[in-house]
């Protein structure tokens, strides 16, 4: 077991580099299963979440192969076949590995995979998924903690009129009508940055994708792919997650490998707070930010604020002066972190998916407790900024989605350590 150490009150400066998407890669990799040609997979983060991921993929016969120096990711199926069991050890602490049911029984024709783990902040139902690739034509039980489908003869394109915006499920039937018959319409669908980056890898691969509004795609099937060459976009939760930083303790933190115009909701509402902003097209500079105002957000899909970035702001939100409100729209069990926050001298009340945060409050470090991805990160947020020393523990929730995050802190005057235990 692994906890960081964050000594707070240093004022961090620098230039940080921000990683590939874990969000992007993760349905790249899933979409590799319908090709026997090569694909190279370039800027991937090398976070537990895609080393997982890429130990599925080798579990069911994917020749895999991940260069950690060079960020890269090589593969080459000449296998007409692959196991189409995905079983619960690997996926118990990955709810995207579901994201691999659609792939699997669009090109063979069946698919066992255990319903997905991940972070303790919602039931992220598969509902959506599973109404979508029936509607494509799958036979779908679930027995046993299992997802079990099957189209002995394929998968038919079909309109696909999604009940709700989900990316995950979006994902799923997107690569699934990738190798489907026919054309599919997807109506209703998730139109983040990093499903576009999905698309754009399935169009080099010879598939044929139109948007054709807002949140509606047009997907002719085929077959017969290509060999492909596919660099993953930038983390854009990442680099949310260094703004704020740089709002919270920067002197001056220039972020660099990036795409400004990506992040124009999370831009908007860090100037209304008050933040000192730079912006050019692929770096975003914080500047000393002294006097931060509250704000009221909503979490949305994209284009609106990131849910994946409501605890990092509520850290700035408790510098602020005034009583600022998150209304968290996605995942009803996503104000974990609150308690921990509090016990830092936080003053956050929630009630349902409304959280009320009164600011400023002085923080003051405490041993504290992550429960998921986004929580673990906003405890080091908060820590950096707390008088004396915070201790967080369970960082392997950190490790998932962070790529070297105390590395590229410390390289920035942060004092942050890991300790093994």
């Amino acid at each position: 077991m692994q906890k960081l150490i964050v000594k707070g009150r240093n004022r961090i400066s620098g230039t940080v580099k921000i990683s590939g998407s874990k969000n992007a890669t993760l349905p790249i990799l899933a979409a590799s299963i319908l090709s026997n040609k090569k694909i190279e997979i370039n800027n991937i983060p090398i976070v537990k979440d895609v080393i997982t991921m890429s130990e599925l993929l080798k579990h069911i016969g994917s020749n895999i192969k991940v260069n950690i120096k060079k960020k890269k990711i090589l593969i080459l199926n000449k296998k007409k076949f692959l196991k189409t069991v995905a079983p619960y050890s690997l996926l118990k602490t990955m709810r995207a590995g579901v994201i691999i049911l659609g792939p699997l029984l669009s090109k063979f024709g069946r698919a066992t995979v255990s319903l997905p783990g991940g972070c303790a902040i919602g039931t992220r139902p598969v509902d959506i998924h599973l109404f979508g690739l029936k509607k494509l034509g799958a036979k779908i039980k679930i027995k046993n903690g299992y997802i079990i489908a099957e189209a002995k003869k394929g998968l038919n394109g079909t309109t696909v009129k999604l009940p709700s915006i989900s990316v995950g499920a979006t994902e799923n039937i997107i690569i699934a009508a990738s190798y489907a018959k026919g054309v599919t319409y997807i109506n209703n669908c998730a139109c983040e940055p990093e499903i576009k980056n999905l698309t754009d890898f399935l169009k080099k691969m010879g598939i044929k994708i139109f948007w054709t509004g807002k949140r509606k795609i047009k997907i002719i099937g085929n077959q017969k792919l290509r060999s492909v060459k596919h660099s993953v976009m930038f983390d854009r939760i990442e680099a949310g997650t260094f703004m704020i930083a740089g709002a919270l303790s920067g002197k001056k933190l220039k972020i660099i490998n990036l795409e400004s115009k990506i992040l124009k909701k999370e831009l908007l509402v860090l100037k209304k707070m008050g933040v000192k902003l730079k912006i050019k097209k692929n770096e975003i500079t914080v500047l000393n930010s002294k006097n931060i105002k509250p704000a009221s957000i909503v979490t949305e899909p994209y284009p609106g604020f990131p849910t994946d970035l409501q605890a990092q702001i509520m850290v700035l939100m408790i510098k602020a002066r005034g009583i600022s409100k998150i209304k968290e729209n996605i995942f009803e069990n996503r104000f974990m972190h609150v308690p921990e926050l509090n016990r830092m001298g936080g003053k956050i009340k929630v009630s349902g998916n409304l959280s009320t945060i009164h600011g400023p409050q002085e923080l003051n470090g405490a041993e504290v407790m992550a429960t998921d991805l986004r929580a673990s990160v906003s405890l080091v947020l908060a820590g950096l900024v707390a008088n004396n020393r915070t201790v967080i523990n369970r960082v392997y929730h950190l490790d998932r989605g962070y790529e070297n995050l105390e590395k590229k802190l410390r390289k920035c005057n942060a004092n942050i350590s890991r300790l093994n235990y």
